[in-house]
């Protein structure tokens, strides 16, 4: 269900905005989108697995006020960034 952490490192490689950015939204947004894949994979095979669905409903909402907050910042960014993770928004 989590990220490895070769996984981790290449996402935050390919979405940091500087050299060492762990903490910008795009690196989070990235990290968080891949941990809500997984987890959606995993709950397709565990239908009844009642507190990994908590636990993905609240990733989802991390990851949509990370998205709301970069929007309102910079909206161009936000565009880029959903465009290169292909979210629907």
């Amino acid at each position: 269900m989590s990220i490895t952490a070769e996984k981790k490192a290449e996402l935050i490689s390919e979405f940091a905005t500087s050299k060492g950015d762990t903490g910008s939204p795009e690196v989070q947004v990235a990290v968080l989108s891949e941990r809500i894949n997984n987890l959606t994979e995993h709950l397709k095979i565990h239908k009844k697995d009642f507190h990994s669905r908590r636990g993905l409903l609240m990733m989802v909402g991390q990851r949509r006020r990370l998205l709301d907050y970069l929007s309102s910042r910079e909206s161009k960014r936000y565009e880029d960034l959903i465009k290169r993770l292909g979210l629907r928004r």
